[in-house]
């Protein structure tokens, strides 16, 4: 009869009890090993607890608590006066005890895999005292293990690599599963290997795990990649157990087992003559269906009639034979070229040499193509001479060149003006006889390069070009002269024969020989008694003084006028004037002043002095410039401080005027004109307070505010006036005072021209009212009169 897993499972439970039921009963003659214990003062031989070790199975899918097992102690009568008490390793939270029975119950479901055991202590006390009849002793419970992992292949899934054409049984790779099941307890961690996919080409080491080849001459050309299914089951493989799986991916890799091979027997390309050199005239390529190193490929002409035109060499990248130029094709000369190529594997394997031989030949033939080819020189470069004394029409020499074509057309030739801008020279059309255009002089430009156009007559648009270098030879046309403008001094002390200047000489030709000049001095000046000439003979001369007792008074120049004469052929010669000046000089002959004007100044004011004077100039200037700024600062508006009171500077004028007959004290006329305008300007001080005292009036005139205004607009323009002093003089008009019988006399309050009064009596009052009367008695149209 077969047993299913849950059966399997119970039956493995009944024989775990059996085994600790059997083991209790086992345990009960070692009670009177154990070593005394002591206890309360009295003596007696300790009984020892009737277990060691509990086993429980894992994963207990029961609804009641599992039984593990029971503790007893002999000193246990059975009459509930011992408990039992557990502790340790899961106690009361997955183990309980049963205080009066001893018996152990698990109450969760275990997991070997989680933990193997449980360590925990019990004890026996005297349910009345709560103290220990036994000493406490430990135990442990093991989880036995049951199979409830399947293997798992932990690095999966796998890639490996195996040489393409291996033979069989070569190792490809090695995987490993593992169970988290007891190794030492039964088969459940046992694990045997099996393929499921990949037959026939792969095989598996049952126990081992190594993945082997299972068939020979695997072409990775054919199919270069397969993927395996391996399968890991433990309880050794039988039925029941648990098994995992993972995939495993086999790439076959390269190996050189196929030659190269040209698709084509012959290859055929035409190419143009005018191709340049280092061109590519074909790409050819043997096909190899190896990959990397294994196709890498060498080229070679073996043989032909263009192995000096021609050269081939591979393309890394592609593996192509690449066929270029190595002369210049010329269609005249041969019009076609057999090149026979080979090509061949660079790494070569010995195993597989069976299957070769590892190269290949083909043909190429080339044929070349006629092109219209432009005029050729004969020579790349020609070199002529002519004298810079040549004249207009000279012929310096002849170029050649011909159409290399089969139709060899006639050729005109002309001078590029770009390489000849002045137009020195010209060229005759049909001939190629270059002349002479211009004179030429040497010392501007001693070699022309021109470039020389040959064109067809057929064909102008094919233009060849050659390159002239034409040299200018020299004649003996330019003459000596100083070699650098010289400033010469002599001292007024100077002593008779004494050098001044040595001189030398330039010339712009190059004679074959070098230089070589002479010099003297001129007739008229052979004879002076100031200076002489000595030629050194080695392109230089000596000017030296003839007497002493120069003085600038009497002359503060001289002029030497010297003769240098070439060793050209015609020999030239020229004349050179030579500047002496007369100077001062110290004791070490050294000139310090050498013009006349500064003779005749008085010793007095050196250079000290000036700068002396230069600096009083500057300081008086400074001196005014501050004395002119203080005094239009003076003139600006005092800044008062803001904490100062401006009322203290207000002065009053308590005194009377003078009367009637006082013209002098104020002005009337600005009172009566109301319509003066006056320029506004902004004082920069601030504005004082004003304190307006007035008298009081005992009769309220209307036309009194027209005054007012009047005295405000004025006191405005005072505020702001800034050449006003900070204070205001106020002057006031106001009534005669109390008890008067003419009243208040002040013309501030009579002034309105639609007063209702009549002044007329004023004329009885008496000549010192007179004016008054004149002014007002007569009515408002003589009032401005």
């Amino acid at each position: 009869m077969k047993l299913g897993k849950v059966e399997f499972c119970h039956l493995l439970q009944i024989i775990a009890l059996f085994l600790c039921l059997s083991g209790m009963n086992q345990a009960e003659p070692s009670r009177s090993r154990s070593k005394p214990y002591f206890q309360s003062g009295r003596t007696r031989t300790k009984r020892s607890w009737v277990w060691n070790q509990f086993f429980v199975l894992e994963e207990y899918m029961g609804t009641d608590p599992l039984y593990v097992g029971k503790l007893h102690s002999d000193v246990d009568k059975g009459d509930g006066s011992i408990k039992y008490i557990l502790s340790g390793e899961g106690a009361s939270s997955i183990f309980i005890i049963d205080e009066n029975t001893g018996d152990i119950h698990a109450t969760k479901r275990l997991d070997r895999e989680e933990q193997a055991y449980y360590t925990l202590r019990a004890q026996a006390l005297d349910r009345l005292t709560n103290k220990p009849v036994e000493p406490e002793s430990e135990f442990v419970i093991k989880i036995q293990d049951i199979n409830d992992n399947e293997p798992k292949f932990l690095d999966g899934p796998y890639t490996a690599g195996v040489p393409e054409m291996s033979p069989v049984g070569t190792s490809v790779v090695q995987v490993t599963a593992t169970d988290a099941d007891d190794p030492t307890y039964g088969n459940s961690a046992r694990v045997v290997y099996s393929i499921l996919q990949g037959q026939p080409y792969f095989s598996v080491e049952p126990k081992t795990g190594v993945i082997k080849t299972a068939l020979p001459n695997m072409d990775r050309e054919a199919k270069d990649q397969y993927l395996l299914v391996i399968q890991a089951k433990d309880m050794v493989g039988q039925n029941g157990g648990l098994s995992g799986t993972t995939s495993v991916t086999v790439t076959l890799t390269d190996v050189n087992d196929n030659p190269p091979r040209f698709p084509r027997r012959s290859y055929q390309y035409n190419v143009p003559e005018s191709l340049p050199v280092a061109s590519v005239v074909a790409r050819i390529k043997a096909a190899d269906a190896d990959v990397g190193p294994n196709a890498e490929m060498e080229y070679k002409i073996v043989d032909g009639d263009g192995l000096g035109v021609f050269k081939i060499s591979v393309d890394k990248d592609t593996q192509e034979g690449i066929i270029t130029i190595q002369k210049e094709l010329d269609f005249e000369a041969k019009t076609s070229y057999t090149l026979r190529i080979e090509a061949a594997n660079m790494h070569v394997d010995p195993r597989f040499l069976s299957l070769g031989p590892f190269n290949d030949m083909t043909t190429v033939k080339i044929i070349v193509e006629d092109v219209d080819e432009p005029p050729v020189f004969t020579s790349r470069l020609y070199s002529m001479v002519v004298s810079e004394a040549a004249k207009i029409g000279t012929i310096i020499g002849t170029v050649a060149a011909h159409d290399p074509d089969a139709s060899n057309s006639p050729v005109r030739y002309s001078i590029d003006r770009n390489t000849d801008l002045e137009r020195y020279f010209n060229i005759d059309a049909n001939s190629g006889v270059i002349t002479t255009a211009k004179s030429l002089d040497r010392e501007t430009n001693a070699v022309h390069n021109i470039t020389v156009l040959a064109m067809e007559s057929q064909n102008p648009a094919q233009i060849g070009r050659g390159y002239v270098a034409i040299t200018i030879l020299d004649i003996n046309d330019n003459a000596p002269e100083f070699a650098m403008e010289y400033e010469t001094t002599v001292c007024e002390n100077a002593q008779p024969g004494q050098v001044i200047q040595k001189i030398s000489a330039i010339d712009k030709d190059d004679p074959p020989n070098g230089h070589q000049f002479y010099f003297s001095l001129t007739a008229e000046a052979a004879n002076n008694h100031n200076f002489t000439l000595q030629d050194n003979k080695d392109n230089t001369a000596t000017v030296l003084t003839r007497r002493n007792g120069f003085r600038r008074q009497e002359q503060s120049v001289f002029y030497l006028p010297i003769f240098i004469v070439d060793s050209g052929s015609p020999s030239l010669s020229s004349t050179n004037t030579l500047t002496i000046r007369v100077c001062d000089c110290d004791a070490d002959g050294i000139a310090q002043t050498c013009n006349a004007e500064a003779y005749i100044l008085p010793a007095g004011l050196s250079t000290g002095a000036l700068i002396a004077i230069l600096a009083c100039v500057l300081t008086l200037l400074v001196l005014v410039l501050l004395i002119v700024t203080m005094r239009r600062r003076k003139k600006e508006p005092l800044i008062f401080d803001e904490e100062r009171d401006i009322r203290e500077n207000i002065v009053r004028y308590d005194d009377e005027g003078g009367g009637e007959e006082d013209t002098e004290a104020f002005d009337m006329a600005a009172l009566r004109n109301l319509n003066i305008i006056r320029d506004t300007k902004t004082r920069r001080d601030v504005t004082p307070e004003i304190q307006f005292l007035s008298r009081p009036t005992f009769k309220s005139i209307p036309d009194n505010v027209i005054f007012r205004e009047f005295i405000w607009e004025r006191l405005k323009e005072a505020d702001v006036d800034p050449c006003a002093p900070p204070y205001d003089s106020l002057q006031t008009y106001a009534f005669e005072g109390n008890g008067s019988v003419a009243e208040s006399l002040s013309s501030l309050d009579s002034i309105s021209s639609n007063s209702d009064q009549n002044y007329d009596y004023l004329s009885d009052w008496g000549p010192r009212f007179k004016r008054l009367a004149d002014m007002y008695g007569t009515g408002p149209d003589c009032l401005y009169s």
